[in-house]
């Protein structure tokens, strides 16, 4: 038997392996709402607090013939987005000026590890009252959560790059920069992924957590309505409607690293 086939062969068992995982996944999924359909219908959970997947249903229906969800859901989605970006974008040029200077890395170690283990949703108040009661602050809470992470995990990556490597590029004369976009940036780009799809999770917690303090729509307003109202279908119409959007953005994320992999050969 030839390489070519038992490269086929290798193929086609890992995607089967995927089907399979993803029939499991789906029927762990409708398990799961079943569970909360039976115990909701038949009063084991209480309905007026954790609702039922038919109720929820419904009033789906109802906020998309009406046209009232969806400019809550691409409000979210916006800033989730921004923060997303701006959030992964900024740590990663503060980990190049901290991998550029051992200097400012070693001065700035203490306040990165400080400032990771602070709860950024207490910064909420603060950041309210700097940048105002707007669509800004929502944004900033976004990225302040998301963004020290960044920091110090691709910093790390890049202070992992294999020395062998960083020795060819002194051999030949190579500048930092050179260093930097030849070696330390490509070796770095699995774990760069692996904090994108870190900070979709984060992101989406920042904006919530903003849209609770400030905002007067979205996804995190209309949880926050819901709360008041007691209207649990429409809070839980939220939550799906997050974890839907979550985790789209998530399967965005693992369609660049099948690309990026794939063009650096890893």
């Amino acid at each position: 038997m030839d390489t070519e086939t038992l490269h086929e062969q290798f193929k086609r068992k890992r995607r089967l392996e995927s089907r399979k995982i993803l029939l499991f996944q789906l029927l762990l999924l409708v398990l799961i709402f079943l569970f909360w359909q039976i115990t909701t219908h038949y009063r084991i959970l209480d309905p007026l607090i954790f609702s039922s997947p038919l109720a929820v249903a419904k009033l789906l229906v109802t906020k998309v013939m009406d046209a009232t969800l969806f400019p809550h859901v691409w409000f979210t989605l916006m800033e989730t987005v921004i923060g997303f970006l701006l959030g992964t974008l900024l740590g990663t040029l503060i980990a190049i000026s901290l991998w550029s200077s051992i200097t400012v890395a070693k001065v700035m170690d203490p306040y990165l590890v400080v400032l990771n283990a602070m709860p950024k949703v207490a910064l909420g108040p603060m950041i309210l009252v700097i940048f105002g009661p707007n669509v800004l602050s929502v944004i900033v809470m976004a990225i302040s959560i998301s963004v020290i992470v960044s920091t110090i995990v691709i910093f790390s990556a890049f202070q992992q790059v294999n020395e062998n490597y960083l020795k060819v590029m002194q051999l030949f004369n190579a500048s930092k920069a050179q260093t930097f976009k030849h070696v330390v940036l490509p070796a770095s780009i699995p774990t760069i992924i692996s904090t994108l799809k870190v900070n979709v999770g984060l992101s989406w917690v920042g904006v919530i957590v903003g849209e609770f303090l400030v905002s007067s729509k979205g996804l995190g307003y209309l949880i926050i309505s819901g709360f008041q109202i007691f209207n649990f279908n429409l809070v839980f119409l939220s939550l799906i409607m997050i974890v839907i959007l979550a985790t789209i953005m998530y399967k965005c994320v693992e369609m660049i690293e099948r690309f990026l992999l794939k063009k650096f050969n890893f």
